[in-house]
């Protein structure tokens, strides 16, 4: 039996639920009515001119650089669409499987840790205030003994933040205007869109969908989801995440070390991001520093978002090693810590206390157990779509499954799917012009919802 079989076996869906693929359609019941004729004089209106009001404007110009985004941030216009979708379908059970939020309660080990910090607080002997800005010790020292004990890693490489993508932000602070950069293509838009915004990059290109100044190294089923690096060109910075959002593919070790090579090569750093390294299956590197020489040329950046539920908690952390060097030599963990220290004033108290919780052998296993469930699901979705005849890809190494539609707009599959299902998902393209004719199903989602939109995947495509 499949593992959609298995689970859907103990869920009863009311055969009622198929009303979500019949169109709605409006009887008029106006009828013609009869009045008795009366003689009406003709009456002029004439429009009384009424002031403008004068809007006041300062004299400050508008940044350049957040004028040449494209639209809205992605999943914020996801979510516009979704209420629009709401609106136009008020009864209408709708599912998302769009934007990468987790639902699963947080592992009771981890909030009684939380709880407890907060409570504390209430008492002279528990109460703290500020607290060093790069995270507290006891944090720091786990983290770097979790993840990194056999690579190098030392506490005081570790700066504990309020999660990954603000740190990508801050990193872009050190970096400043000056520098190029290259991103995969696909990519989590975050990347390119605080490039744009600190100005490393030109204008927008509509012919060809991409930022002047940036490399976009193309991802493919063809190449593996991997770049061939002869072809790309040598730039500052090179994002980097794996496994990846949001093809869900994972890079190898052997294509590791040709980035890393290929980074020393050119001078470049490598900002690499591991959100998702705890979903890997496959034997590929949970973190750049396996790579020999990757402190060398290589940030790493993480959180708990996707491992303890910690969207809204907010707590992730990133690795600056101390042997990472500016062209003159200067350490850029110091500078990374001048930017922490001005900008941030440390991740909150009690999230860190939930963090340390999740580094203990309960809360480690806790959190092994929801991404299982996670991992469960992206299985449910994988196979059906693999039944419906579709190209499938990821699925194996993070909570993503991506899904080809050939020769089709990314944006067009999407209102597809919301339209005849109210199923978000999200476009493609919305991740750079490489995920054209592709839509990301994510695996975050109760079961039961689950189930129920691969039903009326299946209904509709079948």
């Amino acid at each position: 039996m499949s593992i959609t079989q298995s689970f859907a076996s103990s869920i009863s869906i009311s055969s009622s639920s198929s009303a979500f693929l019949v169109p709605t359609s409006f009887v008029s019941r106006v009828q013609n009515v009869q009045f008795p004729g009366k003689s009406i004089g003709v009456c002029k209106c004439v429009a009384t001119p009424q002031e403008q009001e004068t809007v006041f404007k300062t004299k400050v110009s508008r940044n350049a650089n957040i004028g040449k985004l494209q639209a809205g941030y992605l999943f914020p216009e996801i979510a516009r669409r979704r209420n629009a979708h709401l609106q136009k379908y008020p009864d209408a059970k709708v599912i998302s499987l769009g934007i990468g939020d987790t639902t699963e309660p947080i592992p009771e080990v981890i909030t009684s840790a939380m709880s407890n910090r907060s409570h504390a607080l209430s008492t002279r002997e528990g109460y703290s205030g500020y607290g060093a800005e790069q995270g507290e010790k006891p944090l720091r020292t786990a983290i770097a003994s979790t993840f990194y004990r056999e690579f190098g890693i030392e506490d005081d490489d570790i700066f504990v933040s309020d999660g990954a993508k603000c740190d990508i932000s801050r990193l872009q602070v050190v970096f400043g205007s000056d520098v190029t950069m290259a991103v995969q293509d696909p990519s989590y838009p975050a990347y390119v869109d605080s490039s744009v915004i600190m100005g490393q990059t030109g204008q927008f290109q509509k012919d060809v969908e991409k930022y002047a100044n940036i490399e976009y190294m193309r991802c493919t089923p063809e190449n593996g989801f991997f770049p061939d690096l002869s072809t790309v060109s040598r730039t500052d910075i090179i994002f980097f995440c794996s496994p990846n959002n949001p093809t869900g593919s994972a890079a190898t070790r052997e294509q590791l070390t040709q980035l890393v090579k290929f980074a020393k090569d050119n001078g470049s750093i490598i900002v690499y991001d591991t959100a998702y390294a705890l979903y890997m299956s496959e034997d590929n590197p949970r973190t750049i520093f396996e790579i020999p020489g990757a402190k060398e040329v290589a940030i790493e950046t993480s959180s708990f978002s996707k491992y303890a539920g910690f969207t809204g908690v907010r707590l992730g952390w990133t690795v600056v090693p101390k042997q990472l060097l500016f062209s003159d030599g200067f350490p850029v963990a110091k500078d990374f810590s001048r930017i922490v220290c001005t900008c941030f004033n440390g991740a909150s108290n009690i999230a860190q206390a939930g963090a340390l919780a999740c580094l203990s052998p309960e809360g480690l296993k806790a959190m092994h157990e929801v991404i299982g469930f996670y991992k469960e699901n992206t299985e449910i979705i994988v196979e059906t779509f693999n039944s419906l005849g579709f190209k499938v890809y990821g699925g194996k190494n993070a909570p993503y499954v991506w899904v080809h539609f050939p020769g089709r707009s990314s944006w067009d599959v999407f209102s597809e799917i919301l339209e005849k299902t109210h199923v978000v998902t999200t476009p493609g393209s919305g991740f750079g012009p490489g995920g054209e004719g592709f839509i990301r199903v994510s695996a975050f989602g109760h079961r039961e919802n689950v189930l129920e939109a691969c039903r009326r995947f299946k209904q509709l495509y079948q």
